[in-house]
């Protein structure tokens, strides 16, 4: 079994004031990597900086919304100018702002797409930048969603962030493979302050915090667990047993880590000459059209009481 050692290794986690990004934060610096802590509340970020020192690992915070170059800049520049050198990057800072499509103001999507989107966009290419400079290749872990991989109602701005981040992936990992940086999008599932409000789940989660472990239909069944259980991922994608995978869009949660396929056709037919609309019509219901694919995060299957 290959030892995860990142000792001399330098992170910037995004969002990692608590929950997810916290639970990245703690696995990296329990593998030896020194980690830049981000958050958009000073109080949050420095308790997360301390719960890190306290386990025995190094960090520092960088109190900053991401989506400007301007924040970009300062999380990498912090990095460098703290422990000299970057070398991985978790963009895993995001809100919500959940509303059906007739109601969703352009506030509403900007803001998700501004933080989730195009704070992927400027925090990694600020990354890619310094990382080719240094010569020695990087890991860029993009934190995407159930929900950008196959929709969720509500969630208009959320999903097609997440779907984007994942393009990038796939993008980032062609443009950035010379320069040996692996572009990887992980896709969590676990118990957060989002999920909690999702009622089949919250009984559970409400148990979790009384002490009570998830059962396991919950673990197996349906990929969901602790934020602590996505976050051994993140270590293995940033060491050097993970140096060929790159471009790939990958599951964890609970007892379950999964590979998620890529777009691609499924079903194709030909007509001589092109297509009208009623030569269409008449093929569709056999050919292209008896394949067609669902859509929405698939609803938890809890045993029968």
């Amino acid at each position: 079994m290959p030892s995860i050692d990142l000792t001399g290794k330098v992170a910037v986690v995004t969002g990692s004031g608590r929950g997810l990004g916290l639970a990245y934060a703690h696995a990296l610096a329990a593998a030896g990597a020194s980690v830049v802590v981000n958050d958009v509340d000073e109080t949050v970020a420095e308790q997360a900086v301390k719960s890190i020192t306290a386990a025995g690992g190094t960090a520092v915070a960088e109190v900053v919304p991401v989506g400007t170059t301007e924040a970009a800049e300062r999380l990498v520049n912090r990095a460098v100018e703290e422990f000299g050198r970057l070398d991985i990057l978790v963009t895993n800072a995001g809100i919500l702002r959940d509303k059906v499509l007739w109601k969703m103001t352009d506030d509403d999507f900007d803001a998700v797409i501004t933080t989730h989107l195009k704070g992927t966009f400027t925090c990694a290419r600020a990354a890619a930048v310094r990382m080719r400079e240094q010569g020695e290749g990087g890991t860029l872990i993009l934190v995407g969603s159930p929900a950008g991989q196959r929709g969720n109602f509500g969630q208009t701005n959320y999903a097609a962030a997440k779907a984007g981040i994942a393009a990038f992936a796939r993008t980032w990992s062609m443009e950035l493979g010379r320069a040996n940086i692996t572009v990887n999008a992980i896709v969590p599932v676990a118990a957060t302050a989002m999920t909690e409000t999702i009622p089949a789940f919250a009984p559970y989660i409400e148990a979790l915090k009384n002490g009570e472990p998830f059962p396991s239909f919950l673990r197996k069944g349906e990929g969901f667990g602790t934020p602590e259980d996505c976050a051994a991922l993140v270590p293995f994608l940033a060491s050097e047993a993970a140096r060929g995978i790159t471009g790939q869009a990958i599951g964890i949660g609970g007892d379950k880590v999964a590979l998620w396929s890529h777009p691609q056709e499924i079903k194709t037919a030909y007509a001589d000459g092109g297509w009208t609309p009623e030569t269409l019509a008449d093929a569709w219901p056999t050919s292209v059209g008896s394949e067609l694919q669902s859509v929405g995060i698939p609803a938890p299957k809890f045993p029968e009481a």
